[in-house]
């Protein structure tokens, strides 16, 4: 199978959504709200406007099935990078709504937008490699540093040999150390995605 051949299970799901079956589009939010859901959250702060974006995405996932190139990657990645588009347009509008309303400067408002934005980005993008990584090396970070385990530790927790631990755990900082040097979102919009969903 070539590299770049989505998952079986994409083009179906892509299929099913054409020919406006109700049950794919269920299926998908089953699969998929959690993570769209978060990715949101994480750049608005606000569980309403995550709810929000969460409807806008998977209401144009439904009216636009066509839109997801399965040569571009997973529809997985093609639902958040629409999510991270989605959130972060609903992002400007509301701090544009609050610098208008007091009074704030347009360029000191912009820079600090933007600088909200990328923290945003960065952290959105950590979500999703965290959450898409495969779980042994998922579960090493959450006990390293949620419970502040250290590789031995770890390694115990596990079941695991250190150097196994030690492995796991620089993997997923490498991974992790993906999410500050490159965007979530690459490369050029959906058809119709510049604007609000």
């Amino acid at each position: 199978m070539a590299k770049d051949t989505p998952p079986r299970w994409d083009r179906r799901m892509q299929q099913r959504l054409s020919r406006g079956e109700a049950a794919a589009l269920g299926e998908l939010y089953d699969r998929f709200a959690a993570l769209v859901h978060s990715l949101a959250h994480r750049v608005l702060d606000d569980d309403a406007a995550a709810d929000q974006v969460t409807r806008e995405v998977f209401g144009y996932v439904w009216e636009n099935p066509d839109a997801y190139d399965p040569k571009q990657g997973s529809m997985r990645s093609w639902i958040a990078r629409l999510t991270h588009r989605q959130a972060v347009h609903r992002l400007r509008e509301l701090e544009a709504a609050a610098a208008a309303e007091s009074g704030r400067s347009g360029e000191s408002a912009t820079e600090e937008l933007e600088q909200k934005v990328r923290r945003a980005s960065a952290a959105a993008r950590a979500d999703y490699i965290v959450t898409s990584m495969p779980a042994p090396l998922r579960a090493a970070l959450e006990l390293a540093y949620h419970q502040r385990r250290d590789y031995r530790q770890t390694a115990a927790d596990l079941g695991v040999t250190e150097d196994e631990a030690r492995r796991r755990l620089r993997l997923g900082l490498q991974l992790l150390s993906t999410a500050n040097t490159r965007p979530l979102v690459e490369g050029a919009s959906p058809p119709g995605y510049g604007r609000s969903l």
